[in-house]
Parts: C-alpha cells; sequence; structure tokens
C-alpha cells in the first residue's frame, strides 16, 4: 500500500509548507473550481432555505415535516454513497462531476417551475429531494476527492479550508438573500435561481482540462473494492477516528437546517426573514473558522479534532438556554466557527491519511457517516422538537456530540496503545512522520 499523504514539508519533516493558502490561490485550475463552487453554492444554500419555509408553508409549520424532507434528501448518501465512492475512484471525476452537477440544476428547475406554477404540494418536494439526494450521494465522494486532484500533496490541507471558506460564504449568503427574496416574491423565484447557479461549475469543470493527474490510479474492478476502504479505515486510527467522530456530530449535532427554522417560527415567532439572519449569523462563524483552519498554518490533529468537537457540543446546547432572538443570534457565531474546524479537521485527516488508490471510497465512506446519519438524525431532532420543543433538541444533540466524541477517543487511544504493545501497529503519533518519510514530494 502507497504511503500516506501529509501536509509537511516534504524536506522538512513536521513543517507545514509556508504560504500555503496563497500558494494554493495561485493554482488557476483550483481557483477556477472554487469560483465556481461558491457560485453554484450560493444557490445551494438559497434552495434550502426556501425548502424549508415552503415545507413549513405547507404543513401549518410542523417540525416533523421538515425533518423527513431532509431526511429524505440524506437518505440516497446511505443507500448509494458507497457506489458514489466506487464510480469516483473507477471514472474520471470531472466527468463524473458534470453529470452529477447537471441533475442537481435539473432537480431545482423543476421544483422552481412547480412552485411557481402553483402545482407543488408536499409529495412533490419530498420526491424532489429525494432525487437532489441521489445525485449528491455520487457527487460528494467524487467532488471532495477532486480537491486532492487539483493540488499537490502540501496543499491538499489548505485546499480543504479553502474549500469549506468558500463554502461558507454561501453559507451566509445563500440563506440570507433567501430570506429577503422568499419574503419579497415567494419561494419559487429562488429554486429558479439556484437553477441557473449551476451553470457557473459546469462552466468551471467544462473549462478545466487536467483531470487526468499522474498520480490518479484508477481501482481495478473486483468483488471487494468496497471492502478494501472498510479494511484500510478498521487498521488505521488516523482514519477511524475522524470518520466516526463525524458520524456522530454529523448525524445528531449538525441538524442546523432543521432547528433554525423551527427555532425562529415556534420559539421566537419570527418568519423567513428572521430564520434567514440565524442561518447567516451561523455561516459567519463558520466562515470565520475556515478562514482561520485555512490561514493558521497548523497540520490537522486528532487533538485539534477532539477538542473542538467538545467545543461545539457545548455551544450548542448552551443555544437551547439563550433567553431571547438577539443572544441566540449572537452564540450562534462562536457554534459555526467550532463546527467548521471540526469538520475541516475531520475532512482533511481523511484526505491526508487516504490510499490515493482508496481515497474516493475512502471520502464515500466519509461522506456516509456525516451526511449519511441524517435520515435518523433530523426525524428524531424534529420529533422531540415537536413533544419537548426546538431549545431541548439542541441541548440534547450538543450533550450527544460533546460525548462520542471524548468516548470514543478514549476508546481509539486505547486501542492504539493495544495494538503498539503487540507490535502490529505503530502511535498514532509517529504515522505521519513514518508517512513523510517514505512518500516523494509530488
Amino acid at each position: 500500500m502507497p504511503a500516506r499523504r501529509t501536509n509537511a514539508d516534504p524536506g522538512h519533516p513536521g513543517k507545514t509548507v509556508p504560504n500555503a493558502v496563497l500558494a494554493t490561490l495561485t493554482v488557476r485550475h483550483f481557483r477556477r473550481y472554487l469560483l465556481g463552487q461558491l457560485t453554484s453554492n450560493i444557490g445551494t444554500w438559497m434552495q434550502r432555505a426556501a425548502q424549508d419555509l415552503l415545507v413549513l408553508h405547507i404543513t401549518g409549520n410542523s417540525g416533523s415535516a421538515v425533518g423527513i424532507v431532509t431526511a429524505l434528501q440524506f437518505l440516497p448518501q446511505t443507500l448509494f454513497g458507497l457506489t458514489g465512492g466506487v464510480l469516483a475512484d473507477r471514472y474520471p471525476k470531472r466527468r463524473l462531476l458534470l453529470l452529477t452537477q447537471t441533475a442537481m440544476g435539473v432537480q431545482s428547475l423543476l421544483l422552481g417551475l412547480l412552485t411557481v406554477t402553483g402545482a407543488v404540494n408536499l409529495l412533490s418536494v419530498y420526491v424532489l429531494a429525494f432525487t437532489l439526494g441521489t445525485a449528491t450521494a455520487v457527487d460528494s465522494p467524487a467532488r471532495n476527492a477532486y480537491l486532492s486532484e487539483l493540488v499537490t500533496r502540501e496543499r491538499v490541507a489548505a485546499a480543504v479550508s479553502l474549500n469549506s471558506a468558500q463554502f461558507n460564504v454561501a453559507r451566509i449568503l445563500g440563506p440570507a438573500i433567501a430570506g429577503l427574496s422568499v419574503a419579497a416574491f415567494g419561494t419559487g423565484p429562488v429554486f429558479l435561481v439556484n437553477a441557473a447557479s449551476y451553470l457557473a461549475v459546469l462552466y468551471a469543470l467544462i473549462t478545466i482540462r487536467a483531470d487526468e493527474p499522474s498520480d490518479h490510479s484508477r481501482s481495478l474492478p473486483g468483488r471487494n473494492r468496497l471492502r478494501d476502504a472498510f479494511r484500510d479505515i478498521a487498521s488505521t486510527p488516523e482514519l477511524l477516528l475522524p470518520i466516526c467522530v463525524i458520524g456522530f456530530v454529523g448525524t445528531f449535532g449538525l441538524n442546523f437546517q432543521v432547528t433554525l427554522s423551527l427555532v425562529a417560527i415556534t420559539v421566537f415567532h419570527s418568519g423567513a426573514a428572521a430564520f434567514g439572519y440565524l442561518s447567516a449569523a451561523y455561516a459567519l462563524g463558520s466562515l470565520i473558522g475556515a478562514v482561520y483552519g485555512a490561514s493558521c498554518g497548523k497540520p490537522p490533529t486528532a487533538r485539534r479534532l477532539i477538542t473542538t468537537t467538545v467545543v461545539f457540543g457545548a455551544l450548542e446546547a448552551a443555544l437551547g438556554l439563550m433567553p431571547d432572538y438577539g443572544t441566540f443570534m449572537a452564540l450562534l457565531i462562536p457554534t459555526g466557527f467550532a463546527a467548521v474546524i471540526v469538520t475541516t479537521t475531520a475532512n482533511a485527516l481523511t484526505q491526508l491519511h487516504a490510499d490515493p488508490r482508496l481515497r474516493g471510497r475512502v471520502m464515500s465512506v466519509y461522506f456516509l457517516v456525516l451526511l449519511g446519519g441524517a435520515p435518523l438524525g433530523a426525524p428524531l431532532v424534529g420529533l422531540v422538537s415537536d413533544a419537548l420543543g426546538a431549545r431541548s433538541s439542541l441541548i440534547l444533540t450538543g450533550v450527544v456530540s460533546a460525548s462520542s466524541a471524548l468516548a470514543l477517543s478514549a476508546l481509539i487511544t486505547a486501542r492504539i496503545r493495544r495494538l503498539t504493545r503487540q507490535g502490529t501497529d505503530r502511535p498514532m503519533s509517529d504515522a505521519s512522520a513514518k508517512a513523510n518519510a517514505s512518500t516523494p514530494a509530488q
């Protein structure tokens, strides 16, 4: 198995590459891809916010219905996410992304046409949410693994953080624009704008020609190809820890798509604009966290992952105790900051320690646990909100996120020590240095 990639300078183990962010932005293909994704993601977040508001309008403010539509949107990740990873390893990722992004644009167009013509109903929203989720299940592993093909090894962590930064810029602008647009024009035009936004990322992908990098190895057909990824994860603590942690956080802690709309409407008795401002506050914190993560110059570590997950859980639980709209919105900023540090650290650790030949499949497992838990977590959050209130759901999910991180850290650390004593594995702290020593510069 090839040595694992790290974020260290090949000539100086343990040192991060200086000016990694600026150097990464000078890569023309990556920069073009980043701008296309930013435009498309603004439209995507507009649609997410408008979709929740549409469902609340159709159902008379049902938290369970919002939870169900969210679950349907993420259920395909559970059903088809691993298949998406196999496809990402077998076929050129750029071509695969052209197909998935086109499919998502068509879904937005159909939802917009149904809404503006007055033909939309709850069933059609459910069906189209599932359709979008199916395309996303194939798109996610290819889109994230593609980052590692647009930049060199030492720039992967910076690329992940910059990608997270554009995602959170979109998360700030999208819901805020959507809230104001829905208040002025209704939800239908928002969906049509999102459909048009996919043209930007399609243009970027069409004009990028370097879709066959020198280190790209397609996986060979075989019955055990998915098993290889699971075996690699199970035998590598550097992969097992971030994937397990992000599974719990994704299932329980990151259901703000459900909770923020419920808090805005059922707790503070506000409307679409207030929901947009709450989403923007959370995304502002996420953006600050992404910029900090990209510019701090520190490689991702397991300790940072655990620490920030505990902090995130505590902040989420504290949100449920905030007495009014202003304090709630203010606390969303540090909560978003902690959340993005958790997700970017877990993502970077997974990409850096995945075998390049298995990266698509490993990333599909990552997104399976990150997004595939939503079909379980989102309805549970909706039910808890209906039964006990949105505040209680925030407290509960925050406690689950923090406690699971501590428990997983203890369990995996004990496993590393046991394997080290048996001589069948090496300590996590030595893994990156050994991988770096045996891996030539790209």
